[in-house]
């Protein structure tokens, strides 16, 4: 995971004083390699010692290990996105939309490449190997997440596999908690702690359903009520309540557990999508 992803994924189990620090640093990278470990705890407005955790908690001995490895990923990304005019601070302000749309195409794309180079394979493999075998498939999450667990529910669904969505966090709880046969439960969630996703993971694996979470956040509650947890990496951008960044990594690890289904009985379902394309293709007018 690089460092700046690293931060994201973090940023939420953070005391207020290093979350403070984790702020800084994800709105400008440059700051830690501008400045010394005071300048950045003053501009923090927090202690040298707190700077010292905040490394610690990342990966980092201190604060010189950090500088130097960041100011070695930003040279990489600098000279791996320059071409596109795309790499480079923040949206902001004064940017121009032609700017702006560019720096989350650039942060979009990057978003892939990391979560494909870091991605677990053998995980993976598992997790296809369960959703393969279910007789039941349940999938959930809360606003943006619960798009990306309609966009696997719907796939599956188009080649003949038994997902469904629960309509609400009560039904969630309520369908996830029946000791269903070959039931496998998967959750998404961006920051691992939306509660009723939690809850709704935890409940099934207590109910004896295998269960996959889908996730930026490896030290969170639903990693830990996952059986196969899968990551992405990510650094949103400033408009995260839109969930763009994080949205696009999470259909990502969505088209990579398809393939792998679909993989295993190709025929059947190169058929089932060419039979549901030919039903529907005549409602399209």
């Amino acid at each position: 995971m690089s460092i700046q992803s690293t931060i994201e994924a973090a940023a939420s189990t953070l005391t207020p004083s290093l979350a403070r620090i984790a702020l800084v640093v994800r709105e400008n990278p440059s700051v830690v390699i501008d400045n010394t470990i005071n300048e950045l705890a003053a501009e923090c407005d927090t202690s040298v010692a707190s700077v010292v955790r905040f490394c610690r908690a990342i990966g980092f001995s201190g604060y010189a290990p950090l500088r130097m490895a960041l100011a070695a990923e930003l040279g990489k990304e600098a000279a791996q996105f320059s071409a596109r005019g795309a790499y480079g601070s923040e949206i902001s302000d004064a940017d121009t939309l032609q700017e702006a749309v560019s720096k989350v195409a650039a942060l979009e794309l990057l978003a892939i490449e990391e979560t494909v180079a870091r991605l677990d394979f053998t995980v993976l493999e598992a997790a296809v190997d369960a959703i393969d075998g279910a007789e039941r498939i349940i999938l959930y999450g809360l606003g943006a997440s619960r798009f990306v667990a309609e966009d696997l529910a719907h796939k599956l669904l188009r080649v003949g596999r038994n997902a469904h969505i629960p309509a609400d966090p009560h039904e969630a709880v309520a369908v996830s908690v029946l000791p269903t046969a070959s039931t496998v439960a998967i959750g998404f969630s961006h920051s691992g702690s939306t509660l009723e996703t939690v809850r709704f993971l935890e409940t099934a694996r207590t109910s004896g359903a295998t269960t996959i979470a889908v996730t930026s956040a490896k030290d969170s509650p639903l990693t830990r009520a996952a059986d196969h947890p899968l990551f992405t990496e990510v650094r949103e951008s400033t408009f995260r309540a839109g969930a763009m960044v994080s949205r696009i990594a999470q259909l990502t690890l969505v088209d990579c557990l398809f393939l792998g289904v679909a993989k295993r009985r190709y025929a059947e379902t190169v058929d089932a999508l060419q039979r549901t394309g030919q039903a529907t293709r005549a409602l399209r007018g």
